[in-house]
């Protein structure tokens, strides 16, 4: 009897998924729950465990493979009970013509490339070829001449120069689809400001160390950002709006999605209700979220939604940038590096941590004067953060 490896429920919003990764080959053992593949969303990926131990059989579905929700993928053959009888090998890799050991990515490159298996040497479990041998041997023998010239060619200036082609992640399709979208849909527009970050670096300076130990967390930067941001978009609520065919939608709660960047791609997980937490709660809300993202647990919930977006270039080095807007959001707040300039204090010259802000938004929704007055009032807050304590 073996087991149905089916494609899991897949979130509403997605219509089918990729084939990422094969973590095991047709012929291996595995244990219960241990991870057999991983499928790739538009937005997150999804891991599918062993229902049972037992010997992985037929891969029907490739890597790369496009699935549906429930489709089913791979065979697994449970392992015998314990004192049962059976006249039965362990299953080995099987083609679907023929047990030659090769898994069918395998033949599906050595049929591409027109190679005879028997000059290929195999270097994985029990001499099997692997995707690898395969991609050495095309390297090595298979790129070679089949004829050679009638007269002395020169030597190519160009040996040794290769390329790498590999298919985009659906992950980074989907950026790419909404980056699009936010540039042909949106009238974007950007006004830029800068701040004084001295008075927030003394602020961590002075009570970083007791915030740490009370909190069990470094103060960082972030949560001075998001505090910011939340009262100014009180102040002015059409950046927290949205356009929704003719009608403006006026949100009356704080979603703010911090962008992530990750191994997959850029991700926007959201900190939800930021008008109710304290600075302890959003960086450890930040740095929770930041490892989902690099470890690829985040979860559909966590990446959906979202009023306003936060992105810190500065952490890369970024001095300026105009970032895009984070659709169906109407702004988008890019904070950058913190760099020592000369800055002109009471008609003295004074060496001072500055910062750049950029504030793209949707003139559609927002108006000048409402872009500008945002961004001035995080200036203002965050150059006297004892404004945020006292609402002023």
């Amino acid at each position: 009897m073996t087991i149905e490896i089916k494609v899991p429920d897949l979130p509403e919003s997605v219509a089918d998924a990729t084939i990422a990764t094969w973590h095991k080959k047709p012929g291996d053992l595995v244990a219960r729950d241990e991870v057999l593949v991983d499928i790739e969303t538009d937005k997150v990926v999804l891991e599918v465990p062993a229902p049972e131990a037992g010997v992985l059989g037929d891969i029907l579905q490739s890597e790369g493979a496009t699935v549906l929700s429930r489709q089913l993928i791979a065979m697994l053959k449970p392992a015998p009970v314990a004192g049962e009888a059976t006249s039965e090998k362990p299953v080995e890799a099987v083609a679907d013509d023929a047990a030659d050991g090769l898994s069918p990515s395998v033949r599906r490159m050595v049929a591409e490339h027109d190679i005879d298996v028997a000059k290929l040497t195999g270097t994985g479990k029990g001499g099997r070829v692997t995707k690898e041998d395969v991609e050495a041997f095309i390297k090595n023998l298979g790129k070679a001449p089949v004829a050679a010239p009638t007269a002395a060619a020169p030597v190519a200036p160009l040996a040794g120069r290769t390329e790498k082609r590999v298919p985009m992640t659906r992950l980074r399709k989907r950026i790419a689809e909404r980056l699009l979208e936010a540039k042909n849909t949106t009238a974007m527009l950007t006004t830029f400001n800068e701040i004084n970050m001295a008075p927030i670096m003394k602020l961590r300076k002075q009570y970083g160390e007791i915030f740490e130990k009370k909190h069990g967390i470094k103060l960082g930067f972030m949560s001075f950002y998001v505090k910011a941001v939340v009262e100014s978009l009180k102040r002015y609520p059409e950046v927290n709006a949205a356009l929704d065919g003719d009608d403006i939608v006026y949100h009356n709660y704080f979603d703010v999605s911090i962008a992530v960047s990750t191994p997959r791609g850029l991700v926007t997980p959201v900190l939800r209700d930021c008008d109710n937490m304290s600075l302890a709660d959003i960086e450890k809300a930040i740095k929770d979220l930041a490892g989902k993202g690099r470890d690829g647990k985040l979860t559909v919930d966590e990446l959906t939604g979202g009023n306003f977006t936060i992105t810190n270039g500065g952490v890369f080095g970024s001095l300026m940038s105009t970032p895009i807007i984070n659709p169906p959001q109407s702004a988008i707040l890019g904070m950058h590096k913190i760099q020592d300039r000369p800055m002109a204090v009471d008609g003295k010259v004074e060496i001072l941590p500055m910062m750049y802000l950029a504030l793209s938004y949707d003139h559609r929704i927002i108006d000048g004067r409402e872009s500008v007055g945002f961004l001035v009032s995080i200036k203002e807050l965050l150059e006297d953060p004892t404004r945020l304590l006292l609402d002023v």
